[in-house]
């Protein structure tokens, strides 16, 4: 994890900036996370894995702005962008960690993630739904806004040629759109959805499913029973 926590905080100063050129729909990806968190608590306990900037708890607050948060990633630099964000704010802790064998911590209501897990290999990623179940209440719910591979070669060439034409539509210098593919390939590492999806069945998630795809992109929820 440490070649990935150096990569992004070397741009957590521009991550927020680049995001709506980077991600097709980006609005509706994170709208439709959001949508996916439930809580019977109107001031839930929140952890966001693998925060970043703070995009997706900002992101939940238009929800639950009484939400007292938990914000975990390994790169220092991110949650720096993350404290400046939430300033002032209450009921906000920053957790600089590595997700993938640190404490999670809990219970909590609710658990999410932005666009980070995908980064974890395949064994660490089927762990951590595991460890994800066991830090939720009863009735919580987890909600992944993630990557997937597809699931044949042929879509996952399909799926990259989407995301490639998006990207050079945006307004990105040539170097700038380099420097995402240079990223892209060190960094990501995405599973099929299918595979994602038994993952968190195997976890013990009683309620399973995608309530979004648009090619590579995904939003899974589960519920712990």
């Amino acid at each position: 994890m440490e070649h990935i926590r150096q990569a992004f905080n070397q741009f957590a100063q521009y991550y927020d900036t680049q995001r709506e050129y980077i991600i097709p729909e980006m609005r509706q990806f994170y709208g439709t996370a959001v949508w996916a968190a439930e809580s019977g608590n109107p001031e839930p306990d929140v952890l966001d894995i693998g925060a970043g900037t703070g995009l997706m708890s900002a992101c939940l607050l238009e929800k639950f702005p009484q939400a007292h948060l938990t914000l975990v990633d390994i790169a220092e630099n991110m949650l720096e962008m993350a404290q400046q964000r939430f300033a002032g704010r209450e009921n906000t802790r920053y957790v600089v960690s590595d997700y993938s064998a640190g404490e999670l911590g809990g219970p909590y209501d609710i658990a999410c993630s932005a666009l980070s897990i995908h980064h974890l290999a395949p064994e660490e990623k089927r762990l951590l739904f595991k460890r994800v179940f066991v830090c939720l209440k009863p009735g919580g719910m987890f909600v992944n806004a993630d990557q997937a591979d597809g699931e044949t070669l042929y879509f996952r060439g399909r799926y990259l040629e989407y995301w490639n034409e998006f990207l050079r539509s945006g307004p990105m210098t040539e170097s700038q759109h380099a420097e995402i593919l240079k990223r892209r390939d060190e960094l990501d590492r995405n599973e099929k959805l299918s595979d994602q999806l038994a993952w968190l069945r195997e976890a013990g998630f009683s309620d399973v499913d995608v309530v979004y795809r648009n090619r590579t992109f995904i939003v899974t929820v589960a519920r712990k029973e």
